[in-house]
């Protein structure tokens, strides 16, 4: 795990700060309680999710929250790279190589007890709603009982910087927290997906 000094962690604060005031990302629902470990589970349509979703969250949850991300994306540039590895304590994942379990680093980041931030379509959609959820969530909660699973949906960002756009559009984004999922015992993979991904397509308003 890269521990982040404390100019990073004020990078991080003034990042959050400027995510705030350009989007509002303005949380709403039942937040779980920052002490517990929690993976919050989230519709992708942009690639100001993580950003967002790290805004909304209360200091002591962000603190210990990492961001899981494809590293094909965050490690083009010099640049980006650093972001995500000193101010925003990514966790990478590897979408493209061709063998191994990408999710390896994922389980290491929640032994060593980080709360993660993670987007079970695997990539980033264009609708309001999620598409279909990929096996790797089912896959983590199976292993990790004890996690907090914590739906989140993201409102509005599919307009706000949609893809190919490369400023946002002056829109409100608010960040719906919904109840942690509740473990139903000898749930198949389809069921369980199909339940946590009601449970974020239920949090979008009007739905």
């Amino acid at each position: 795990m890269i521990q982040r000094g404390r100019t990073y962690r004020v990078l991080r604060e003034l990042l959050c700060g400027l995510v705030r005031f350009l989007v509002g990302a303005y949380p709403s629902g039942e937040m779980p309680p920052g002490h517990r470990q929690t993976l919050y589970f989230a519709n992708h349509t942009s690639h100001l999710d993580t950003l967002v979703i790290l805004a909304a969250l209360k200091l002591r949850a962000r603190s210990r929250v990492r961001p899981v991300a494809a590293r094909d994306y965050w490690c083009k540039t010099d640049s980006r790279r650093w972001v995500a590895e000193k101010i925003l304590n990514v966790v990478f994942i590897d979408r493209q190589r061709g063998g191994g379990d990408p999710l390896a680093p994922v389980r290491q980041a929640l032994e060593e007890g980080a709360s993660l931030i993670f987007f079970p379509e695997g990539t980033r959609g264009d609708q309001e709603l999620p598409g279909a959820f990929k096996s790797g969530l089912f896959r983590l909660a199976r292993e990790f009982p004890s996690l907090n699973l914590a739906p989140v949906y993201l409102e509005n960002l599919h307009r706000i910087l949609p893809k190919g756009a490369l400023l946002p559009l002056p829109l409100i984004n608010k960040v719906h927290f919904g109840p942690v999922l509740a473990r139903v015992g000898d749930e198949t993979r389809d069921d369980f997906l199909a339940r946590a991904h009601q449970a974020v397509s239920r949090l979008s308003p009007g739905h």
